[in-house]
């Protein structure tokens, strides 16, 4: 048992360093948004969303929320306007690393939701998808202009569109969103 014990302190350890990677994104408060903290925050969207998608198992929308960005510990985040094409091979290389501590089934667990998450054909992991996209551009809009990137003004308007047409709910939620973050870029 105590064995069993160590190696999940061993994981929590190691995950404790994802606290530390930052994001493009910065907070109200003038410093760089933590991976965790978007995680976070998305986790909470989706549970204020609860009764808008009472077809969707919420409890895997958590798991999805928390675990999508895992694979960001070694190294960071990359903004969306900076694609990688071997972002996926890169983090589920981490996500294999990381997890190597814990006992299989629960290794298989979260290697099988960071999957998921990215291949997007579950109705909660194009939910996760839709609030990821979602929760990023929520966040640029509550903090002032000059944090953003320049390509951002006119990125932020685009970004992540394609994951918003699943449910009438998000696209509406999302015309929202484009209205504010086109009201912040005009008064600028």
């Amino acid at each position: 048992m105590s064995e069993k014990i160590l190696n999940i302190l061993k994981f929590l350890n190691e995950i404790e360093k994802l606290k530390s990677v930052t994001r493009h994104s910065w907070t109200s408060s003038g410093r760089q948004e933590s991976v965790p903290e978007h995680s976070w925050r998305m986790a909470v969207f989706a549970m204020v969303l609860e009764k808008e998608f009472p077809e969707i198992n919420m409890q895997r929308v958590m798991e999805l929320s928390i675990v999508h960005d895992f694979g960001e510990i070694y190294d960071g985040d990359i903004p969306a306007f900076k694609p990688d094409p071997n972002k996926l091979e890169r983090e589920e290389k981490a996500i294999k690393k990381l997890v190597q501590s814990l006992p299989a089934e629960t290794q298989k667990k979260i290697i099988d939701l960071w999957k998921e998450y990215n291949e997007c054909k579950t109705p909660e992991s194009k939910l996760v998808k839709a609030l990821d996209k979602l929760e990023t551009l929520i966040q640029h809009n509550s903090v002032d202009i000059p944090t953003w990137a320049k390509i951002e003004k006119e990125f932020n308007l685009t970004y992540g569109k394609e994951f918003m047409n699943f449910h009438s709910f998000i696209k509406e939620f999302r015309k929202i969103v484009d209205k504010q973050t086109s009201e912040k870029i005009k008064n600028e």
